[in-house]
């Protein structure tokens, strides 16, 4: 049986983590993905990456509440929203639904599957504190898109991925990493 994941893209800075992870799970012939874009999304990974957002995997449109994760019977086990604004962020955190990615996060938690939220935002008030909180308590994960340096990352890419492979790891995945204490 596929692993499925959705990847839900939203208009925060951070284009890259979202690229980079998408072309490495096409590594994974056992992975299902689907994709769905915020409205702004198109928009800030064209700024960001110079390039139109295009996709090997199929992508539903924002309001497409027909997509198969927008049930829990489609049987997606894990939703990671790359990057995650802090607007998406509080809908969900608040149960509001307008739109197919925080239906999917809905969804998700609802039957208790694993929601990585990638947030890309800083400095935090308390009120983006607070939804982390809450979205955390009803079982999503904060994975904020923080490189680390200890693999000594020679370029904005092995930085990235540093990122990367934490969610990989996260949804039962084995890239080819930097393990800290392996040589």
């Amino acid at each position: 049986m596929k692993k499925k994941i959705v990847v839900a893209i939203t208009g925060a800075s951070g284009s890259i983590y979202a690229q980079r992870l998408l072309g490495q799970l096409n590594q994974y012939p056992e992975v299902e993905v689907g994709i769905v874009l915020s409205k702004n999304a198109p928009d800030v990974w064209t700024h960001e990456l110079d390039v139109p957002a295009t996709f090997s995997y199929p992508v539903f449109d924002r309001m497409d509440y027909r997509a198969p994760f927008a049930s829990g019977s489609a049987k997606y086990m894990h939703m990671v929203i790359v990057p995650c604004s802090m607007g998406t962020l509080g809908r969900i955190a608040s149960g509001f639904s307008d739109d197919l990615i925080t239906r999917a996060a809905d969804v998700i938690l609802k039957e208790r599957r694993q929601l990585i939220c990638v947030v890309r935002d800083t400095p935090l008030n308390l009120i983006h504190i607070e939804n982390m909180a809450k979205v955390t308590r009803a079982g999503g994960m904060m994975l904020p898109a923080i490189p680390s340096f200890y693999s000594k990352p020679t370029s904005m890419e092995e930085a990235v991925d540093t990122v990367v492979h934490r969610i990989m790891d996260q949804v039962g995945l084995e890239p080819k990493t930097y393990r800290w204490g392996e040589e």
